[in-house]
């Protein structure tokens, strides 16, 4: 009997294992275009954008999103509203986040994030937090999630996004892309 629960031990391990690394290969690369007609609770700039690009670049460390928005005006102050860029560092790269789940500090401008990158299942939730100083002087805080998951294959990107501490409040959207 002992021998029966060891090797049953044994083999939901190995399984959670198998399990573990099939979730954390998920591979987000590539250039994806949005399909507004998919998508939800898009940002006004979003909704009058011609294309919404999204350029994914992985290694089996790091994870940034590029993203892309022609056409359309942007909204009176700038910005890209929901769905953002997920920040950029010095020089206007994107933000690059750790897949190993690790926190990484970004300076940007008049204030500062943090990135987290954790799996959950085969999707990859990315999280940044940000503190930064208004025009006025005060201290404000803003935050956003985005949970990534492929399907169809590999030819539809589906981000979950939720945004807090903008103009807007909070926000939820829905970005569906389309591998290009």
């Amino acid at each position: 009997m002992k021998r029966l629960f060891l090797i049953a031990g044994l083999m939901t391990a190995f399984g959670l294992a198998v399990l573990a690394a099939s979730a954390a290969s998920a591979n987000f690369a590539g250039t994806w275009v949005m399909d507004k007609a998919k998508s939800q609770g898009l940002s006004t700039r979003m909704q009058g954008a011609d294309k919404v690009t999204w350029t994914i670049t992985q290694d089996d460390k790091t994870i940034s999103i590029d993203q892309k928005i022609e056409g359309g005006q942007p909204p009176a102050g700038g910005g890209g509203g929901t769905g953002g860029g997920g920040g950029r560092g010095p020089g206007g790269t994107p933000a690059a986040y750790k897949l190993d789940g690790s926190e990484t500090t970004m300076e940007m401008g008049a204030g500062k994030s943090t990135l987290k990158a954790t799996w959950s299942g085969d999707a990859l939730e990315l999280a940044r937090n940000s503190t930064f100083t208004g025009q006025d002087g005060t201290e404000r805080k803003s935050s956003e999630t985005r949970k990534l998951s492929l399907s169809d294959g590999g030819k539809t990107l589906t981000a979950v996004v939720h945004s807090e501490g903008g103009r807007s409040g909070a926000t939820d959207s829905t970005l569906v892309f389309s591998k290009q």
